[in-house]
């Protein structure tokens, strides 16, 4: 597994929101200690004219001006940036999965809430598109989106696109409030909150079946862990066996795969991710140690 990490992305961030730098600090820490053989990679920043591929140059400036975009997106020095070095991780875990390789991009911003021509929902830029998008793959990329809230952004962006699918499962009512209708490249698939686990896993299995069905020749994953019982920005049930499930899921399709971070809000996040890398990396199912529950005060 090659996993693609800019230390500076811990660099930014504000008390008041959930996305925090944590979130990847202590993820790094924690997948070094259990896997000390995966590998390291320090992505490259991405040039604006990547950027233009899936948005507008009216974005691009809007997002260096030091005004907040929305109460959720607020402005950071340097935030553009962090943006692009985000965008430069999830495409050279694209490259890597075309070349064969197994790659995942630890970073924040998350992306998969970025349209064409609007950064919301702590996304900045839209990696997970821009990768899709990016002529290097010249094949028919599906973008599968497990986050627990809609990729609005992606569907923005892929939508009508020949050659580009997208499937999303997500908490609906929920932000962002889209997600309810499908098309033909792009099928959503909404999930009430509280729904029990087997139902949400049953959803997941359709959206994977709409992947496959679609015939890809690489697979993008918007990989988020908002969907796990205990993170508290949600109402949904998932467990930690239930994303090595996906992981499997991915492993057994022999497809070429990348993967990118988006949500996921628990302490329980690297934990989480560790479920999902392990069982993607290896054919077979992996023994999992207990997430110890969360006091309650």
């Amino acid at each position: 597994m090659i996993l693609y990490y800019d230390p500076s992305c811990a660099e930014y961030g504000s008390p008041r929101r959930p996305e925090q730098p944590i979130r990847i600090t202590r993820s790094v820490s924690y997948l070094k200690s259990v896997h000390p053989d995966w590998a390291w990679r320090r992505p490259e920043i991405a040039d604006e004219a990547v950027l233009l591929t899936a948005h507008t140059p009216a974005l691009i400036k809007r997002i260096q001006q030091p005004e907040d975009l929305d109460d959720d997106t607020p402005y950071f020095p340097g935030i553009y940036d962090h943006a692009r070095r985000a965008v430069g991780a999830a495409l050279a875990a694209t490259t890597a999965a075309l070349g064969g390789q197994k790659a995942f991009a630890l970073m924040r911003p998350p992306g998969h809430h970025c349209t064409r021509q609007q950064a919301m929902g702590f996304c900045y830029l839209n990696q997970i598109a821009l990768a899709a998008l990016h002529p290097a793959t010249g094949r028919r990329v599906a973008v599968w989106d497990f986050d627990a809230h809609h990729g609005n952004g992606t569907e923005d962006i892929l939508e009508g696109r020949p050659g580009l699918f997208f499937a999303s499962v997500h908490q609906f009512p929920g932000y962002p409030g889209t997600g309810t209708r499908s098309s033909a490249n792009c099928r959503n698939f909404p999930v009430a909150p509280h729904t029990p686990r087997a139902q949400h896993m049953e959803a997941l299995a359709r959206s994977w079946e709409a992947v496959l069905a679609f015939q890809p020749d690489l697979v993008l994953v918007s990989a988020g862990f908002d969907a796990y019982v205990r993170d508290p920005l949600t109402a949904m049930t998932l467990e930690r066996e239930d994303f090595a499930e996906l992981g499997r899921w991915l492993c057994e399709c022999s497809l070429p795969a990348a993967g990118v971070l988006e949500g996921g809000y628990s302490p329980d996040l690297p934990q989480l991710i560790d479920a999902f890398l392990s069982a993607w990396e290896k054919p077979t199912p992996q023994p999992l140690e207990p997430v110890p529950a969360l006091p309650v005060h």
